[in-house]
């Protein structure tokens, strides 16, 4: 399984959230795709559309469990994709910045 830590990230990776629309609410990731996991095969098409056409898409959820899941099935479709390790909860450990969709500070569900 393909893995980056957190701390590997840089400013404009492109990030993909599995996250449910509750998680996603109370606080995300500046920037990111929101695709949660139990809708990512009806709307894969919208990442495909959106990320970078030959870069890496990191997938992120709360622990790695979930993200871990789609990263398999992209690598498996050709896409170059990553589990990005610990989640959202080790984002916000490391002092990452999680936002509410208005802007807000928020935390991690």
């Amino acid at each position: 399984m393909p893995t980056v830590e957190v701390t590997d990230l840089k400013d404009g990776d492109f990030l993909l959230d599995v996250r449910e629309d509750d998680e996603w609410e109370a606080g995300h990731a500046e920037g990111a795709l929101h695709i949660p996991i139990s809708e990512f095969v009806a709307r894969y098409g919208e990442l495909t559309e959106a990320a970078p056409q030959d870069g890496r898409v990191h997938v992120i959820c709360r622990s790695g469990g979930r993200s871990a899941q789609v990263t398999m099935y992209l690598v498996q479709q050709g896409i170059d994709a990553v589990n990005v390790d610990g989640g959202m909860q080790i984002w916000q450990a490391a002092g990452r910045p999680v936002i509410t969709n208005d802007g807000q500070p928020g935390f991690v569900l």
